[in-house]
């Protein structure tokens, strides 16, 4: 059963999307609306971004001035629709466990994560050497990722969380955990120190939660840069004190 949009705006934007190039009054014809109402949701979606204008020259049109004003989903307009990328990767992902086994889909995960840190690399250095400024730059870099992600600090533990409010491959990661675990290991890379996941939304947590140890500097695998220090992870906190 197909779901109705929910509101008057939604069911404007998904018109527009299916039939468009289309104009304010062929909307309110197909949707039982004013044309006036129309247009004050389209003015709405044209400022977010969501729909653009484009031209439109009705076949006939012979009357004086410009004609009416047709409209299209925008690039950003398509991202807030549903896709099934979700379902396509899964299906890749699968097909490469069957035909190459585990260890490929090991290697896709890896590399992925390594296109990760690459992409970040340059960004979270500039930050320098303190390990909570270079996981806040991080954290930006994260949101504009699409991850939500946010930096919470543990001071009992010496060190931050970065939490990841929304994933964009949650339901793939579900099936495949090692997307998560070569992401947390990319974490490691950019930030200098070895870094722990707590939690997960794939695995059920309510976030993505990633303990930082702000006092632990790890030397470059090329031996340059300060040596290990070691600082306490809040698992091992927990049972120093038992």
């Amino acid at each position: 059963m197909t779901m109705q949009p929910r509101s008057t705006r939604e069911r404007v934007r998904a018109a527009v999307s299916q039939e468009g190039p289309v104009t304010a009054r062929e909307l309110a014809e197909g949707l039982d609306l004013t044309p006036a109402a129309v247009r004050r949701h389209l003015d709405v979606l044209a400022a977010e971004g969501v729909i653009t204008e484009h031209e439109h020259d009705p076949a006939g049109h012979r009357g004086r001035g410009r004609p009416a004003r047709a409209w299209v989903l925008s690039d950003a307009g398509h991202t807030t629709l549903p896709t099934a990328y979700d379902g396509m990767a899964l299906e890749i992902l699968d097909f490469l466990r069957e035909t190459q086994g585990e260890q490929a889909v090991q290697e896709y995960a890896e590399r992925r994560a390594r296109t990760l840190a690459a992409r970040h690399a340059e960004r979270v250095s500039a930050a320098g050497e303190d390990p909570r400024d270079r996981a806040e730059a991080l954290a930006d870099a994260l949101r504009e990722d699409g991850f939500a992600a946010t930096l919470r600090e543990v001071p009992q533990a010496a060190g931050v969380q970065l939490c990841q409010g929304h994933c964009p491959v949650q339901h793939v990661a579900e099936e495949f955990p090692v997307l998560c675990d070569a992401e947390a290991e990319a974490f490691s890379e950019l930030l200098g120190v070895h870094v722990q996941r707590l939690q997960t939304l794939p695995a059920g947590g309510h976030v993505c939660t990633t303990f930082v140890p702000v006092g632990t500097v790890i030397a470059p695998r090329d031996g340059t840069g300060p040596g290990d220090q070691t600082t306490e992870t809040p698992t091992q906190s927990e049972e120093r004190s038992r």
